[in-house]
């Protein structure tokens, strides 16, 4: 299994907050998904923001998270402003 730190995207910081919600290597993370990694992440860590979600995305794409289409920011975006209200 890789490491998450493999990834791209993916710090220290990051693959530590993952590791404390069940999800310790790139393969865990791919087969989550970025939706649901982030939604655990959001409960251990209410201040998880949008951006973190973007990395995943990227680290699951592998390309930088900032290289992700504009539809596929935007269903990311919805998705976290849904779990706002």
């Amino acid at each position: 299994m890789a490491k998450l730190t493999s990834m791209m995207n993916i710090g220290r910081e990051m693959a530590k907050k993952l590791d404390s919600i069940g999800i310790s290597s790139s393969e865990e993370l791919i087969q989550s998904g970025a939706e649901q990694a982030f939604l655990k992440l959001k409960e251990a860590y209410p201040k998880i923001c949008l951006v973190h979600l973007y990395a995943l995305e990227g680290a699951i794409c592998n390309i930088e998270f900032n290289g992700l289409s504009e539809s596929r920011k935007q269903e990311l975006k919805a998705f976290s402003d849904f779990l706002k209200v």
